[in-house]
């Protein structure tokens, strides 16, 4: 389980997370959304501790990761950033293959091998493995991220916009992976700016505004006209999608508030 509790984190004098709680257990697919400059990427940073909190903890069963050492963090928490740009030769192997960096003694062993290729069967990128990382699309490259992270076998997956400036059909692609991550145990938290993606693949969602979680629960509860125009300061339709069995929402084009 993770858990971040009473969290602040203050930037040059400024507040720019305040008293977040936050809990998150095996199995879940966790969302956050919000709008820009709301502290979405800032709490994934203090989660994997980048960034280090104000006050408050990030603990992951029952354990603080402030106290832990680098290569321990590794272990239990990977991340995706969101816009990654490798400019060097490496080969789609190469890079699945830094994901077992935490655990390699000297040189990789046969049992980190079969872990990569694991990671790179989930992912759809074993066919690529030879290829240059330079040589990708955009989703084939994303999707290269995602296995190197999942070759580091952390407890928690923490991805930020993982399908920021890809097509709906990588959208889709990507978006199912993370969830079958969730679905065989791992703790996935994702920064999604689409809230029809966030309401259909997460399990909860959080919605940050100002630095504050205004709102939690699963989509229905989350996702209501009032919280958006709060948030977002934007007036939206909030339909049940009866086709998806999910929420869809729809902004009034024209009115804001």
């Amino acid at each position: 389980m993770l858990e971040v509790r009473d969290l602040d984190f203050n930037y040059n004098g400024a507040q720019i997370l305040k008293h977040i709680n936050l809990v998150a257990n095996k199995g879940e697919f966790i969302g956050i959304i919000g709008p820009n400059g709301s502290g979405k990427t800032t709490l994934l940073k203090n989660v994997i501790n980048i960034l280090k909190p104000g006050s408050g903890a990030v603990l992951i069963n029952d354990n603080n990761i402030n106290g832990m050492r680098s290569r321990d963090v590794a272990k239990n928490v990977g991340m995706v950033s969101q816009g990654v740009s490798i400019n060097f030769e490496f080969t789609v192997e190469d890079i699945v293959l830094m994901g077992r960096t935490p655990y390699i003694q000297g040189s990789e062993n046969i049992e980190d091998i079969d872990i990569v290729q694991d990671a790179m069967k989930k992912t759809n990128t074993y066919h690529l493995r030879k290829r240059l990382i330079t040589q990708l699309s955009g989703g084939e490259l994303q999707r290269v991220i995602i296995a190197r992270a999942l070759a580091q076998a952390p407890k928690v997956l923490l991805l930020d916009e993982p399908t920021s400036h890809l097509d709906i059909s990588n959208q889709i692609e990507i978006l199912n992976l993370i969830k079958n991550a969730a679905v065989k145990g791992m703790v996935v938290i994702a920064v999604i700016h689409d809230l029809n993606l966030a309401a259909y693949y997460c399990d909860r969602i959080y919605l940050l505004h100002d630095g504050e979680i205004i709102a939690t629960g699963n989509s229905h509860q989350v996702l209501t006209p009032s919280n958006i125009k709060r948030a977002f300061n934007i007036q939206a339709e909030v339909i049940d999608a009866k086709t998806t069995n999910s929420l869809y929402v729809m902004p009034v084009l024209g009115a804001r508030v």
